[in-house]
C-alpha cells in the first residue's frame, strides 16, 4: 500500500509542477471541487481549489491526467534525474522541469568528472559538504565516478575549483582522483555537453599520461578532433609524414614521457631537467635521438607541433 501512495504522491506532485493545480487528499471545507478517479484499481477522491464552471473544468482536467498517468513519465528522484540530464538522455522539457523544481540559478555553469581510486561514496559525501551552502550539485554516476555541477561564482576558475576538490579529497578523505573539467556553458540546459567534455578529459589523460591530476577538455581538443578521423585516414596520415622508424621512439615509454615533459615545459631544457630529475646531458641525448630517428628537432616549435600530432596519431592507432 505504501508504494501505491508514494506513486500517487509523485503523480500529484508532477501535475502541480505542470499545471499549478494542487490536488489535496482531504477536503478543506469550502471553495473547492471534489475530484473522483481510479488509481491502481481503487476509486479515490481528492479536492482542488475552484468553484462553479471553472472549478468543474479544473476537476475534469485533473481527472483526465490522473486516469491517463504513466508513472514512467513523471519525475524520478533528484539523483536519477540529474544523472539522466548529464548523460544527455532528457529532452528540453525534462531539463526545464528539473531547473524549475530545484530553483537552479541562471547563467554560466560547468561540469567536473571525478574518477576516484576508491571510496567513491565517501568522496561524494565530502564533496556534498564542500558545496553545502551553494546551488552546486554532486551525483554518483557509477562505481568509481561522480559528477559535480558548478554554478557558484566566487572568483575561482573551473581549473582552480577542480584543483581545490582534488586537494580536499586527498587531504581530508585520503582519496586520490583524476579530475576532468568541461567547458563553461551559458545555461544548465547545456550541461550534458560540459559533462561529456569532462569525461573525455579524464579518458584522454589516462591514454596520453597527462601531467597532474586535473585536466581540461581544452588540453585534448586536438586529440578529440583526430579521434573522429576514420582509422584508414589516420594510417594514411602516418604514412604521408614519412618520419623514419618512429616505432623505436613511440614504443619506448621513457622516450615518449621525456618528449611530453619537454613539450609541456614550453621547450625549456632546464625546466624539463628539473621536473624529470634528469641530468641535462641525458635530456640532450634523448632529444638528439628523437631528431635522429624521426627527423624532427622538437627544440624547434614547428617540429614540436609535428611531433605532438604524430604522437597522437600513433596512440590513436594503437587504441583502434
Amino acid at each position: 500500500m505504501s508504494d501505491v501512495i508514494t506513486d500517487l504522491k509523485k503523480i500529484l506532485s508532477d501535475i502541480r509542477d505542470k499545471t499549478g493545480v494542487e490536488v489535496r487528499m482531504a477536503p478543506r471545507g469550502s471553495g473547492e471541487v471534489k475530484v473522483s478517479f481510479e488509481f491502481r484499481g481503487e476509486m479515490r477522491e481528492g479536492w482542488v481549489d475552484g468553484e462553479g464552471e471553472s472549478g468543474e473544468r479544473t476537476a475534469r482536467l485533473v481527472e483526465y491526467l490522473l486516469e491517463n498517468a504513466d508513472l514512467r513519465q513523471f519525475l524520478p528522484d533528484k539523483e536519477e534525474y540529474l544523472r539522466t540530464i548529464l548523460l544527455g538522455e532528457g529532452n528540453g522539457w525534462y531539463v526545464y522541469r528539473f531547473m524549475s523544481k530545484y530553483n537552479l540559478p541562471e547563467g554560466n555553469c560547468f561540469a567536473v568528472c571525478v574518477e576516484t581510486d576508491r571510496h567513491t561514496a565517501e568522496a561524494v559525501a565530502h564533496i556534498e559538504r564542500c558545496i553545502a551552502d551553494t546551488s552546486d550539485m554532486v551525483v554518483r554516476m557509477d562505481d568509481n565516478v561522480c559528477a559535480v555541477v558548478r554554478f557558484s561564482d566566487d572568483g575561482q576558475t573551473p581549473y582552480d575549483f577542480a584543483q581545490f576538490l582534488y586537494q580536499s579529497l586527498y587531504e581530508e578523505v585520503g582519496v586520490k582522483a583524476s579530475m576532468g573539467v568541461g567547458g563553461e556553458v551559458g545555461t544548465f540546459a547545456e550541461i550534458s555537453s560540459s559533462y561529456h567534455q569532462a569525461v573525455t578529459a579524464v579518458r584522454m589523460s589516462a591514454v596520453f599520461h597527462g601531467k597532474g591530476e586535473v585536466h581540461s577538455y581544452k588540453e585534448y581538443l586536438l586529440v578529440k578532433m583526430l579521434e573522429e578521423v576514420p582509422e584508414s585516414r589516420l594510417k594514411e596520415y602516418l604514412e604521408q609524414l614519412q618520419i623514419g622508424d618512429a616505432r623505436e621512439i613511440f614504443d619506448d615509454e621513457e622516450m615518449v614521457n621525456t618528449a611530453e615533459e619537454f613539450l609541456q615545459s614550453s621547450l625549456n631544457v632546464s625546466e624539463t631537467s628539473r621536473n624529470l630529475f634528469m641530468h641535462r646531458n641525458t635530456l640532450m641525448y634523448r632529444l638528439d635521438k628523437i631528431e635522429r630517428v624521426t627527423g624532427l628537432n622538437i627544440r624547434k616549435f614547428s617540429d614540436a607541433v609535428s611531433f605532438r600530432v604524430i604522437t597522437i596519431l600513433y596512440k590513436l592507432m594503437q587504441m583502434n
